[in-house]
């Protein structure tokens, strides 16, 4: 009986890492309702970083952003964000472990879709390559569609009653 009570926990000190990881990960909390974009940068200062916050803050790519269900993280040496909000350190941790990135690495434009799975890995941003990746996911299309076959035709318009002698409605049979 010890010896199985000794395996047992053995199992667990050795298993509840493995668990912990997947669920203090700031993206898990992201899967199925956003698009996490992550921003992944040595420094504050990266031209890289500098101009793609300055893409991202024009209107048009701001409201096709938000049309996409996205999230912005950043991941600037050892601090990270979300949504210009800053993240605890664990999440921070968990989001540099995930991404395998230390300081002093490259810029990078990681995009993450619904499902947890990494769509795309670049050094730059491009808004209109990363909403057109956005748009050929089948969930997208979904979406896309979702709206235009919900909504229900208008119904006709009632014709006002025809006035008479006097005022009085003049009913059209």
């Amino acid at each position: 009986m010890p010896i199985r009570s000794l395996t047992l926990a053995t199992l667990l000190l050795i298993a509840a890492p493995v668990f912990a990881a997947d669920s203090d990960t700031p993206l898990a909390q992201d899967r199925g309702k956003s698009r996490p974009l992550v921003i992944i940068a040595p420094k504050a200062d990266d031209p890289t970083l500098v101009s793609i916050r300055k893409v991202l803050e024009e209107p048009a790519n701001r409201e096709a952003f938000n049309q996409r269900n996205m999230v912005l993280y950043t991941l600037v040496g050892l601090e990270g964000k979300r949504n210009d909000k800053p993240l605890d350190t664990q999440a921070t941790m968990a989001l540099i472990r995930e991404f395998s990135q230390g300081a002093g690495g490259k810029t990078r434009v990681v995009l993450i879709g619904k499902d947890g799975e990494k769509k795309m890995d670049a050094d730059t941003l491009d808004p209109k390559e990363i909403f057109a990746t956005i748009d050929k996911m089948p969930m997208r299309e979904r979406e896309a569609a979702a709206p235009v076959s919900a909504a229900t035709p208008a119904a006709p318009a009632e014709k006002a009653p025809k006035a008479g002698k006097g005022g009085a409605p003049v009913l059209d049979d």
